[in-house]
C-alpha cells in the first residue's frame, strides 16, 4: 500500500489525540478560562500555539528527522543523550507521573476527603496497582484507550452542553493580574503545562511507525500522512480546548463567597460538574480522571522504564518500572498545585530548546550548509531559559534583563544571534595527513 485510505488516516489521528489527551490536558483549559476570565480567547490563541501547535509540528519534525536522537543529534552526540534523558524524567517521574496521581485524587477529594493519610494511601495503592500493570500493560492499556477516550469526549460534551442551556454566569470573569496584559504571551507560556510539545518528541517516531504497520513504504507518503494525522489531532485538541476554556471563564466568574478560590483546573472542573449535576456529577467526573489518570501512569511508566532500560541493559525493566513507581509516589504527595508549580521553572528551562529544535528541522538547507546553526542557536537559546528559569542569582537576573526577557521569552534574541552567528562562520576541518 502507497497511501493511507481516509478511514485509516482519521484513525491514525485518533490515536495521536489519544496519546496527546490525558488529565492535564483537562486541566488546564479550564484553569486558563478562570483566570483570563474576558481576556479569555486572546489567552486562548497563546495556548493553541504552544499546546495545539507546537506539539503537532513536533511530530512532523520527528517523523522527517526519523527519531528524536537524530534530530537532537544534529547538535551534539552527547546533547541528544542529556536532553533525551532530562525529557524522559520530565514527562516521567519529576513531573508527569506524580500529577497523575495527585490529579485523581483531587477529583476524589470532594467525595472523600482531603486527610494526609487519605492521600498516602490513596497514592500507594494508585501506584502498587500501575506498576503491576505496567509488567504487562497491552490488553488491559489497550481496552482502556479504547473506552477512554470516547467517555472523555462524552464528558466534555456533556459538561459543554450544560454551560450552554444552564450558563453558571452572565459572562466571563475578571481576569487574574498576570492576564490583565499579555493574555497571548501568558496563554503561550501556559501551554508549556501541558508537556505536550515534549511528548511530541517522542510521538513522532510512533506515528511514523504505526503508519508504516499500515503498509505505506514510501518515506515521502509516510510523512504527508504524518502530517494529515497531525491536523487531525490537532483539530480535536483545539476544539476539546475551547469547550473547556469557555466553561473554565464562566465558572471562574463564581469566584468569590460563593467559592472562595480555584487554585487548579481540577478545581475549576469540581465546581462546573457539581453545579450542573450536582453529587451525581462529582462521581461522574472523578470516576473519568481515575481511569484517564492510571491509563497515562501505566503509559508512562512503561515509555520511562524501557528506555532507561535500553541505556542500562545490566538493570532489569522491572527494577526501573518499580523505582520510578516508588518514586513518584513520593512526589505525588507534594500536592497537584505544589507539583505545578515545581513544573514551572523545569518547562521554562526545557520549552525553548524543544522549540528551536522543531523549528530548526523544517529549514533542512542549515544542517548541510551551516551545521553550526544547531549548536550555536541551542546553546545560546540553553543558556538563557536555564538561566533565567532556575536561581542562579546575578546570572538569572542577567538573562531576564534581555529584550522580552520580563515576559518569559528572553531566549529569543540569544537564538537569533546563535542562528546568525552559525550561518556566516564555518566548521573547522581537520588536515589531512
Amino acid at each position: 500500500m502507497q497511501k493511507l485510505s481516509g478511514r485509516k488516516l482519521l484513525l491514525i489521528g485518533f490515536t495521536l489525540f489519544s496519546m496527546f489527551f490525558g488529565a492535564g490536558n483537562l486541566i488546564f483549559p479550564p484553569d486558563l478560562g478562570a483566570k483570563a476570565g474576558i481576556h479569555f480567547w486572546p489567552a486562548f490563541l497563546g495556548l493553541a500555539i504552544s499546546a495545539v501547535g507546537l506539539p503537532v509540528a513536533g511530530v512532523v519534525a520527528v517523523a522527517r528527522a526519523q527519531g528524536l536522537e537524530k534530530l537532537a543529534g544534529r547538535v551534539h552526540p552527547v546533547f541528544a543523550q542529556v536532553f533525551m534523558i532530562l525529557i524522559y524524567l520530565s514527562i516521567g517521574p519529576c513531573l508527569a507521573i506524580p500529577r497523575t496521581a495527585s490529579t485523581s485524587f483531587a477529583m476524589l477529594a470532594p467525595l472523600v476527603g482531603t486527610g494526609a493519610g487519605l492521600q498516602l494511601g490513596y497514592s500507594v495503592v494508585f501506584f502498587a496497582a500501575a506498576f503491576l500493570v505496567a509488567l504487562q500493560p497491552e490488553k488491559l492499556t489497550r481496552w482502556l484507550g479504547r473506552l477512554l477516550c470516547p467517555c472523555l469526549l462524552v464528558l466534555i460534551l456533556v459538561l459543554f452542553s450544560g454551560c450552554l442551556l444552564h450558563p453558571l454566569a452572565g459572562q466571563y470573569g475578571t481576569p487574574t493580574p498576570e492576564y490583565t496584559s499579555g493574555a497571548v504571551l501568558q496563554g503561550v507560556l501556559y501551554g508549556y503545562q501541558t508537556m505536550d510539545t515534549l511528548a511530541a518528541l517522542n510521538f513522532g517516531a510512533i506515528i511514523a511507525l504505526n503508519i508504516q504497520a499500515q503498509g505505506v513504504t514510501r518515506q515521502e507518503e509516510v510523512q504527508r500522512s504524518t502530517i494529515l494525522a497531525g491536523f487531525v489531532a490537532g483539530g480535536l485538541l483545539l476544539a476539546v480546548y475551547a469547550m473547556l476554556g469557555h466553561a473554565g471563564a464562566l465558572t471562574g466568574a463564581l469566584t468569590g463567597a460563593a467559592v472562595p478560590g480555584l487554585a487548579t483546573g481540577a478545581d475549576v472542573l469540581t465546581v462546573l460538574a457539581d453545579r450542573l449535576f450536582g453529587k451525581a456529577g462529582l462521581v461522574l467526573l472523578a470516576a473519568i480522571f481515575v481511569l484517564a489518570c492510571f491509563n497515562t501512569c501505566v503509559g508512562l511508566i512503561a515509555c520511562v522504564g524501557e528506555y532507561f532500560h535500553t541505556l542500562v541493559p545490566s538493570v532489569p525493566y522491572p527494577a526501573f518500572a518499580g523505582f520510578f513507581a516508588a518514586a513518584s509516589m513520593l512526589v505525588s504527595n507534594l500536592g497537584l498545585a505544589d507539583i505545578l508549580r515545581l513544573s514551572v521553572p523545569v518547562l521554562n528551562a526545557l520549552y525553548p530548546v524543544a522549540i528551536l529544535l522543531i523549528c530548526l528541522s523544517f529549514v533542512p538547507e542549515l544542517e548541510q550548509r551551516h551545521p553550526l546553526v544547531y549548536p550555536l542557536c541551542i546553546g545560546c537559546t540553553a543558556l538563557q531559559s536555564v538561566a533565567s528559569a532556575l536561581p542562579l542569582g546575578p546570572l538569572s537576573a542577567l538573562a531576564k534583563a534581555l529584550p522580552l526577557g520580563a515576559v518569559g521569552f528572553g531566549w529569543v534574541l540569544p537564538a537569533a544571534v546563535g542562528i546568525l552567528a552559525g550561518m556566516l562562520l564555518r566548521p573547522t576541518t581537520p588536515h589531512e595527513p
